[in-house]
């Protein structure tokens, strides 16, 4: 009986011996004294964007396109109230507008049939220089973006290239409204317009939309002066790519009707990667304490 009960208090001292620990632990508070006391964790931090103004020329790509690819030519003009505030515009205009492999194909042997069951959405006029318009005529493109905009930066830091190279970054997201140019096939098939198999109702129209657009990027600081970027931005819009008539009548309007109008047009999550060249005013960054 002696080993049980002696096991048996020493278990129980050692239980009491850790909860009084750990009740003093938890009511202990660590004193800073010295130099250290009250500093901040970094210092003489450089702001880049804090009270300066960036103008950064850039170049946007739009992604996974079905017709027409375009490439915008423009920039981005931001006020940083903050190190991670600001206040801005995003814009561009269509500098070019590239036909995918698809459009290529439509207008190849093997193509869309160039008949009057297909007029209505394919142009069947002949082209004086043999065979009929092109496809690529009648595909929308987009002519120009212009987006006021708010851009956080939740985070910043270094970046490390083979572990020698070392930049300042930082990842931001901008959101804001977004007013788009785009030409496409204009309305046709209602009592006072052109039929839709008129080879003159293909021609584009130039409209504007309004919308939301969100970006995401890193930035990279390999001077105080300027800097390298890359975002990722979504502009979601709806739109007849095609000009097809592929809505407006039968079960929710999901048949054709004969007509090209604004039940033909898609919603879609547009996407552009967007390179870009920054350049601040002051040229030198203010420093944290």
């Amino acid at each position: 009986m002696k080993p049980r009960f002696v096991s048996a208090v020493l278990a129980a001292v050692a239980l009491a011996t850790g909860l009084v620990t750990s009740r003093a632990a938890e009511a202990q508070e660590i004193q800073l004294t010295g130099p250290l006391k009250g500093a901040p964790a970094v210092r003489q931090e450089r702001l880049y964007r804090k009270g300066r103004f960036e103008i950064a020329p850039a170049a946007s790509f739009s992604l996974l396109d079905e017709y027409r690819r375009t490439i915008l030519a423009g920039g981005r003009l931001t006020y940083n109230i903050l190190d991670w505030l600001g206040i801005g515009v995003w814009g561009g205009f269509g500098a070019a507008s590239i036909t995918t492999d698809l459009t290529d194909r439509i207008d190849q042997a093997g193509g869309a049939p160039r008949d009057p069951l297909t007029a209505v959405n394919v142009n069947h006029l002949n082209n004086p220089s043999g065979g009929f318009a092109p496809f690529a005529a009648q595909a929308a493109k987009l002519t120009y973006v212009a987006a006021p905009q708010l851009t956080f930066v939740p985070f910043r830091g270094k970046l490390a290239i083979f572990n020698k190279i070392f930049v300042d970054t930082d990842f931001y997201a901008s959101g804001g409204v977004a007013f788009v140019g785009v030409d496409e096939r204009g309305n046709c098939g209602a009592p006072d317009q052109l039929k839709c198999s008129n080879p003159n109702s293909f021609k584009l129209t130039s409209t504007s939309k309004v919308t939301w657009t969100a970006g995401f990027g890193l930035t990279f600081y390999p001077a105080n002066f300027f800097s390298l970027g890359v975002e990722y931005r979504l502009l979601p819009f709806a739109w007849n790519r095609a000009g097809f008539d592929s809505k407006g009548s039968g079960t929710n309007g999901n048949f054709p009707d004969g007509r090209i109008d604004g039940q033909d047009e898609e919603y879609v999550f547009n996407q552009l990667v967007t390179v870009s060249l920054g350049f601040y005013l002051p040229t030198k960054p203010k420093l944290s304490e």
